[in-house]
């Protein structure tokens, strides 16, 4: 039996690589560090930004890392365990992870910044020119 997809469709060119990116979303599913993502309109009222914002408490500096990999934004985080602290309790786990974002099509990361635990990354999407191109057919005899 074939398993059908969203884009199994003929009339859908070119979107295998977009079907394997959804797979790979369905299937991460650890939730840390928890996130938000907000839409942020310009004074204006027309011009948009996107801002992710990821809760990074304990997490300095030189612990994140927010690259840009093809179509997708991931942001990393990496503590080392102290070894000269001694701890009675433990509560806090010196915890890494790696958050992913696809991005689609023209979105560019502004910025980063770290404040009060909180990672916060501005993106936007530039108006895209319309192209229009007349393609010319070549008659063979």
């Amino acid at each position: 039996m074939t398993r059908m997809t969203p884009f199994s469709s003929p009339l859908l060119l070119g979107f295998d690589a977009m079907e394997k990116t959804l797979e790979r979303l369905a299937k991460s599913g650890d939730g840390y560090p928890p996130y938000n993502i907000e839409r942020l309109r310009g004074a204006d009222g027309t011009t948009e930004k996107l801002r992710i914002t990821l809760a990074v408490a304990g997490f300095a500096e030189s612990d994140l890392d927010v690259t840009t990999e093809e179509s997708q934004l991931i942001v990393r985080g990496r503590q080392t365990d102290d070894s000269e602290r001694e701890f009675l309790h433990r509560g806090i786990a010196a915890r890494q992870f790696q958050r992913c974002f696809v991005l689609a099509d023209g979105m560019r990361v502004i910025g980063a910044e770290l404040r009060n635990g909180l990672l916060s990354i501005d993106l936007d999407r530039p108006e895209a020119e319309r192209l229009v191109r007349k393609i010319n057919i070549s008659v063979k005899d």
